[in-house]
């Protein structure tokens, strides 16, 4: 008798086995969806600061410029809701 065909029709891996793997899967999606969010946050400050620029609203240094695109990173890259910070004066003598 010779065998010609086998097949594995069921495969279970240990509970720890399976708890690793399941952490590693979760932890590539939520690598995935970061770089997605950070891709998107990117643009939208570029087509911001273009628009500033386009229209005349504005005109920023490059360290205003900067702490303008730190910010907005920083709220559209964000897991939680941001608080807004109202600035009743500069911040620059």
């Amino acid at each position: 008798m010779d065998v010609i065909e086998a097949r594995i029709s069921h495969l279970a891996y240990a509970a720890e086995i399976a708890a690793a793997m399941l952490q590693r899967q979760q932890a590539a999606a939520v690598v995935a969806a970061r770089a997605q969010i950070v891709d998107g946050a990117v643009g939208m400050v570029e087509q911001a600061l273009n628009m500033l620029s386009e229209k005349d609203v504005v005109h920023l240094d490059d360290e205003r410029k900067a702490a303008m695109v730190s910010n907005l990173l920083a709220v559209l890259c964000s897991d939680r809701h941001t608080q807004p910070v109202v600035n009743t004066g500069t911040l620059y003598p």
